[in-house]
């Protein structure tokens, strides 16, 4: 099974690189989130493909998908739908909004109101959307896949911490090395497009997936390295705010799907220390102090790992 997951993992990943060159990394940690059932966070420049990279995962997995860009005057109504009252039948009927959807983009989701940032916080969470006192669950596979530019931030909402938390990972694309960017312009108009991807998994398969990376082995020496390195940052001179629980439980889910995808049956600590910043360094917030000498929770965490004893194979 492990080596089946693998197989499937980097096809869905050769795919999407047909699409997107030169970022196997961005890639791979998208598909991280979808098999862990988490969300994805890409912060980045215009143009550097973050909307791409969620169309073009979309694209490869048959599975219903939605669009949401996000400007100040949205409702949170249009994000989670409207019970709207039926004449005919004299009773209000709800009206599903795109978040019911198993993949959900959220364009520059830091444009729209905290009201209507707030709006994803409970599906985001617990797969459901109540309205009316009335719950609705979203469909299996499901995964948030929200964009935010780091520049222009005039008329803009910081989404707060309990909103960051949400999220499985933060990652950036990042610009394309020479010679992607190169078959990036011999390959327009022509080339490959998002439109044309093949699809090459099934909502059902996610879900299997999904399931099995879930039942990958966790040695002791293991679940005690990744407490290790949460409860460090909770005890940083550097840090005002460390990784919570909810980190841990990402951080396990995120390294359970890492090992899946390298044909393992069980978790390995670099399994760990790969993920540790692009699972913990958003839920971090520094002190004042470390703010100005510029210092990054990425290089928070990389004092921390470098500082905890990696457990040994027996």
């Amino acid at each position: 099974m492990a080596g089946q997951f693998a197989q499937r993992f980097q096809l869905l990943a050769g795919n999407i690189e047909r699409i997107i060159r030169g970022k196997r990394e961005a890639v791979e940690l998208a598909l991280i989130c979808l098999f862990t059932e988490g969300h994805l966070l890409v912060e980045d420049v215009p143009g550097t493909g973050k909307t791409t990279l969620a169309r073009c995962l979309a694209a490869s997995v048959d599975a219903e998908w939605r669009r949401v860009q996000f400007t100040p005057d949205l409702l949170p109504s249009d994000i989670t739908g409207v019970s709207i009252f039926n004449q005919a039948h004299q009773k209000f009927e709800f009206h599903h909004g795109p978040v019911f959807a198993n993949i959900v983009l959220a364009d520059e989701i830091n444009r729209a109101s905290p009201k209507t940032q707030a709006a994803l916080l409970e599906v985001m969470e617990e797969r459901r959307v109540t309205v009316d006192a009335e719950p609705h669950p979203v469909p299996r596979p499901f995964l948030v896949v929200a964009t935010q530019n780091p520049v222009d931030m005039d008329g803009t909402y910081p989404l707060p911490e309990a909103q960051l938390d949400r999220f499985l990972m933060k990652i950036s694309v990042g610009y394309p090395h020479h010679a992607a960017e190169v078959e990036v312009l011999k390959g327009m108009p022509t080339g490959p497009q998002v439109e044309r991807l093949p699809v090459v998994a099934r909502a059902s398969d996610v879900a299997g997936m999904i399931d099995f990376a879930a039942r990958i082995h966790v040695a002791d020496p293991v679940y005690d390295y990744i407490v290790a390195l949460c409860g460090a940052t909770r005890t940083s001179p550097h840090l005002r705010l460390g990784a919570s629980p909810r980190a841990s439980l990402a951080l396990l889910r995120a390294a359970r799907v890492k090992a899946a995808a390298a044909g393992r049956h069980f978790v390995v600590p670099e399994d760990v220390k790969a993920l540790a910043v692009p699972v913990l360094a958003h839920r971090l917030i520094l002190t004042p102090e470390a703010e100005l000498r510029e210092v990054t929770a990425a290089v928070v965490l990389g004092e921390i790992l470098a500082g905890t004893p990696v457990p040994q194979a027996a």
